[in-house]
């Protein structure tokens, strides 16, 4: 679940439950008696009604949605090779289903104190990726794998789902939303250099083409859902962005399982080779919320400290499947299927940091 909804709407939720199963009896009594025969129009009021509360009761079981996606990637292997070749719509279907979530007017009023939240975007997005890519040419290792997968991993924009892990670890959800707007908009001109340092993508051309490629699918995919919300729904109803909640669960899931597609094949072959790629994705994960918890300290109020350590270290990484050639993106799957472990695990594994934070205030 990306977003939580209010308590209006789950009360909306349930209003259109029952609303739903009222219809249903209605359709069934006469189906069975000699009530009018149900027309088109009333059949497709009725499956709306259907996806409707479907998507609602899922937004609720947002989580467990996502552990879900993670173990049926795991025990159906022959699924997830099978969503695989989609992973780059899928990944185009999730920024569509976000823009369409977010709507155009809380995506403006994500752009609010700019300056202080494009400071952070670039030491996320640019600088600590540039530190890394120049220790890396120092030590004469940027051609590895490991190297890469660290790089991407911090040049990419905050994961879609940090407003929601900030509200599960009691934290203000707003500072992550504004970088996930500005870090996901700012995110093709912010690649260029990094790509075109990395060995990986050669020339500049070739760095060029893919942060192109970047740009064009966020700007379809993300104004086509803002264009949509804008002229066709442009004030959302409670039971409407709690089934849009579920349907960004579900993408995830789905999502999730074509990015194992990689891990169970590669445990069958080396445990060892596995574990050093899920040794990496914690490392980075929780190793970067605790060290942007501790560096600002002094730097951040006590108001965007949590949410902006909770950003460090959950990025949307697949993201660059859309982007990258399949040379570069199929050695990296076995990292994005750990990677997302320790992503799902944050509200578990970091809620003791963050919660003894609220507590000392």
């Amino acid at each position: 679940m990306l977003f939580l909804h209010q308590g209006g709407a789950l009360k909306g939720a349930r209003s259109e439950t029952t609303s739903f199963i009222s219809y249903a009896v209605i359709l069934v009594d006469c189906k069975r008696s000699t009530c009018a025969p149900v027309t088109g129009s009333a059949k497709a009021v009725f499956m709306t009604k259907a996806v409707l509360s479907m998507l609602i009761a899922v937004s609720r079981h947002g989580r467990s949605a996502l552990i879900v996606g993670l173990l049926a990637g795991f025990l159906l292997p022959g699924l997830a090779t099978a969503l695989k070749p989609w992973l780059p719509q899928l990944v185009m279907v999730l920024l569509f289903l976000v823009a369409l979530r977010i709507g155009p007017q809380k995506a403006r009023d994500g752009l609010s104190n700019l300056p202080a939240t494009l400071g952070i975007v670039l030491v996320l997005q640019l600088i600590l990726p540039l530190g890394v890519v120049g220790v890396a040419q120092m030590l004469g290792i940027t051609q590895s794998a490991y190297v890469l997968a660290a790089v991407l991993v911090l040049a990419a924009p905050v994961v879609s789902g940090s407003p929601n892990l900030s509200i599960l670890l009691g934290a203000d959800p707003e500072p992550a939303f504004r970088l996930l707007i500005v870090g996901t908009f700012l995110l093709p001109l912010t690649i260029l250099p990094i790509f075109w340092l990395l060995p990986q993508f050669g020339d500049l051309a070739m760095a060029t083409t893919s942060a192109l490629r970047t740009l064009v699918v966020i700007m379809l995919a993300m104004g086509a859902g803002f264009l949509l919300r804008g002229f066709r729904l442009p004030d959302l109803k409670p039971d409407q962005s709690a089934a849009l909640d579920g349907a960004m669960s579900i993408a995830l899931a789905v999502l999730v399982i074509g990015l194992m597609a990689a891990l169970r094949p590669a445990l069958a072959i080396s445990i060892i080779t596995v574990a050093g790629w899920m040794a990496l994705a914690f490392g980075l994960n929780i190793g970067l919320q605790v060290l942007s918890f501790v560096a600002t300290r002094k730097v951040l109020s006590e108001r965007e400290r949590v949410p902006v350590s909770i950003v460090a270290g959950n990025r949307n990484i697949a993201i660059f499947l859309v982007a990258l050639p399949a040379s570069i993106a199929d050695p990296l799957l076995i990292f994005l299927g750990c990677y997302q472990v320790p992503m799902y695990l944050t509200p578990l594994l970091m809620e003791r940091l963050y919660r003894l934070k609220h507590r000392s205030e």
